[in-house]
């Protein structure tokens, strides 16, 4: 019964590790895109304005 409490500790800890990456790599992409898109905006700003 022992063995039983682990493999469940351990499929429990696999889930919620699997959460916080999902979660921290949802917020990576958003801050990657917002950065590409403010490069871009830039990048047009200062060949068209300047």
């Amino acid at each position: 019964m022992e063995n039983f409490y682990f493999y469940v500790f351990v499929i429990v800890a696999a889930v919620v590790a699997f959460l916080i990456v999902k979660k921290v790599v949802g917020c990576l992409m958003k801050s990657i895109l917002l950065l590409v898109i403010a490069a871009a905006l830039a990048v047009v700003y200062f060949l068209y304005f300047s």
